[in-house]
């Protein structure tokens, strides 16, 4: 644990783990003793918002943010602009668990709701996160020969694989946000079933490799 303390730790939530909570908190609560500092990306605002309540019943640590709070998620031509991380900073310093709901803050109307993975990303890229997870239902990128899951992927590998019209889109979108964090600086990024038993952790602490991850090099 002692390679991840003092360092980011981005956690973005799918519609299925938002609603199965069991170790989750507990694995927040975890990463927050051992001064890992997680951010939470919720799949909508009402589950941003359920999770913060959630999480405040056993303790006080959780801080709901939208785009527009700090204006850390401006809204650009392409979607999301570039994130203002001062106050995601301010909250992991004092030993606060941000919970994030993705909308982009717009100066001229609404807020506009985007993509969690894209936000996922974006924030994982700009606080030089040492871990990225992506939950999904598939529990990683499955080989479109075996039907097995990939272990390893490069960002590249990575990327080729979001082109391909047979994966699910919502997966697609999800490799394609763990390629460029990577490539971004973030230290890996893993693709994994948020509803397996203590998933946020259980390659910190233990040999055991779930889902797919993405890093710079390859390990096959």
């Amino acid at each position: 644990m002692s390679a991840f303390a003092g360092k980011a730790f981005v956690v973005r939530l799918d519609e299925t783990s938002a609603g199965d909570r069991s170790t989750l908190i507990s694995d927040l609560t975890f990463l927050v003793e051992h001064q890992v500092y997680p951010i939470v990306i919720a799949p909508n605002a009402d589950a941003a918002r359920a999770l913060v309540r959630t999480i405040n019943r056993s303790g006080n640590s959780a801080v709901g943010l939208s785009g527009a709070d700090a204006a850390m998620l401006p809204g650009a031509a392409n979607g999301l602009g570039n994130v203002q991380a001062g106050i995601l900073h301010t909250l992991m310093g004092g030993g606060y668990i941000p919970v994030v709901e993705p909308t982009t803050f717009s100066a001229f109307g609404d807020d506009v709701a985007v993509a969690a993975d894209d936000v996922a990303q974006a924030i994982a890229s700009a606080t030089d996160a040492v871990r990225a997870i992506f939950f999904h239902a598939l529990g990683g990128v499955p080989d479109p020969h075996t039907a097995q899951l990939i272990s390893e992927l490069t960002a590249a590998e990575a990327l080729d694989i979001a082109e391909q019209a047979n994966v699910p889109i919502d997966l697609r979108t999800a490799i394609r946000a763990a390629a460029l964090g990577v490539r971004s600086g973030v230290g890996a990024a893993q693709i994994v079933d948020g509803r397996v038993a203590h998933a946020t952790i259980v390659e910190l602490l233990t040999t055991r490799h779930l889902g797919t991850q993405v890093t710079g090099g390859v390990y096959f």
